[in-house]
């Protein structure tokens, strides 16, 4: 039986992982798309930073999960650190001699951080009872509230009232995100969590990847992962460049930000006791649901108040459906498949958030004639994926049950 006490000891170590490092991140997508507007030669590529980040995350995270599968969490989650810091030294660089190209590196290698957080998620219910299994993937996301606050304090900390309106104005931003880095280091080593066991010869090593994808849990979950964090970045990409364009600050743009990552974790201290008393498909729809209503939202106006709303909604249906679907997958595989899975999963979803967050800029900046019809476009842009992962979840629920 999963003993639970050392499954909390990991929790808590992951919790403060996702609030330090993961400050990092909410301060970048911030900022990212701003400094990218100014270096970019063309406005079209103003989100190309922050593609590049979920880009790198996707191609990490195959490579990654099978480090960890054969080496243990810690040594990824330390490789995550190093890609992390590396970012932001490239990244600050990059600012330094305005050389956009330069400044697309470092985010590439900020991804390697982001895929690395992306499996604390995983980690959290690798010594988990069945039982805890929802809860600890809920308390572990919700370790972002406090980098939620963190993230965007410091960004509108270190642009409101600074009269310098050139690129230069986010340098500083990097070099916090190298010392954040730098001290997550030291964490991880508090993590207790086993190397998995080698595949024995009856397992055979789990089923291969086209075996998994044709399990309907998970492609389910794969799929309702993948809309539901797709367009999450949709729209949130575009968000911190309609709020200035509307006429808003930066530290506008960064309150819309934080009460959106706040709204992505809050829900997370109840979502685990939701699942486990609601059944995880119900949860899964009403995260979809939520995320339908935030779009309607958002185009019913650009004042301030507008975007709050939207954003939060935004986040609160991120929370319902990826953690729900990261529950659903989760359950559905051997512990010989975990880095095999995982690894699938995750490059997938963030493949998807790579072209989600490609299309934010051309969608925000290159369709329309102005910053409303951009914002409408991206908006409207999510309906035809949310009816994709509604009808895969009805699919699902519809199905006849296997009988064992």
């Amino acid at each position: 039986m999963t003993d639970d006490k050392r499954a909390m000891r990991n929790v808590a170590t992951l919790v403060v992982a996702q609030a330090i490092l993961g400050s990092q991140i909410t301060m970048i997508f911030v900022i990212g798309g701003l400094a990218g507007q100014m270096l970019a030669p063309n406005p079209c590529l103003a989100t190309l930073p922050i593609s590049l980040i979920v880009f790198g995350s996707m191609t990490t995270a195959p490579w990654l999960s099978r480090v960890m599968q054969i080496r243990g969490r810690r040594v990824g989650f330390l490789i995550g650190a190093v890609g992390g810091l590396m970012g932001g030294v490239i990244s600050a660089y990059g600012l330094f001699i305005a050389n956009f190209w330069v400044f697309l590196i470092g985010s590439y290698m900020t991804g390697i951080y982001m895929s690395a957080q992306g499996f604390y998620r995983f980690a959290a219910a690798d010594t988990a009872s069945d039982a805890f299994k929802p809860k600890a993937i809920s308390y572990v996301m919700a370790g972002g509230l406090i980098s939620a606050i963190i993230g965007p304090q410091i960004v509108s900390f270190m642009t409101t009232g600074n009269p310098d309106a050139s690129h230069m104005r986010y340098f500083n931003i990097y070099v916090v995100a190298i010392l954040l880095n730098a001290a997550g280091l030291v964490i991880f080593f508090w993590l207790d969590i086993p190397t998995p066991s080698k595949p024995t010869a009856q397992s055979g090593g789990g089923r291969s990847y086209v075996e998994l994808l044709r399990d309907p849990k998970i492609a389910v979950a794969v799929i309702c992962a993948m809309v539901s964090y797709a367009l999450m970045n949709l729209v949130m990409t575009s968000t911190p460049l309609a709020v200035v364009g509307c006429g808003f600050t930066e530290a506008d743009a960064s309150g819309v930000v934080k009460a959106h990552v706040l709204a992505m974790f809050g829900p997370s201290f109840f979502t685990g006791h939701l699942i486990a008393r609601f059944g995880v498909e119900k949860i899964i729809a009403t995260g979809l649901v939520i995320l339908a209503i935030a779009g309607v939202v958002a185009i019913q106006g650009v004042e301030i108040g507008n975007f709050y709303v939207a954003l939060i909604l935004l986040g609160i249906g991120w929370n319902f459906g990826f953690i729900g679907a990261t529950t659903l997958l989760a359950t559905a595989h051997r512990p010989e498949e975990r880095g095999r899975v995982q690894g699938m999963n995750d490059m997938i979803v963030f493949g998807c958030v790579t072209i989600a967050s490609l299309a934010s800029g051309g969608l925000m900046n290159c369709s329309g004639g102005d910053v409303v019809q951009g914002w409408t476009a991206v908006n409207l842009a999510m309906v035809p994926f949310l009816v994709l992962a509604g009808g895969a979840l009805i699919w699902l629920v519809m199905r006849p049950k296997e009988i064992a």
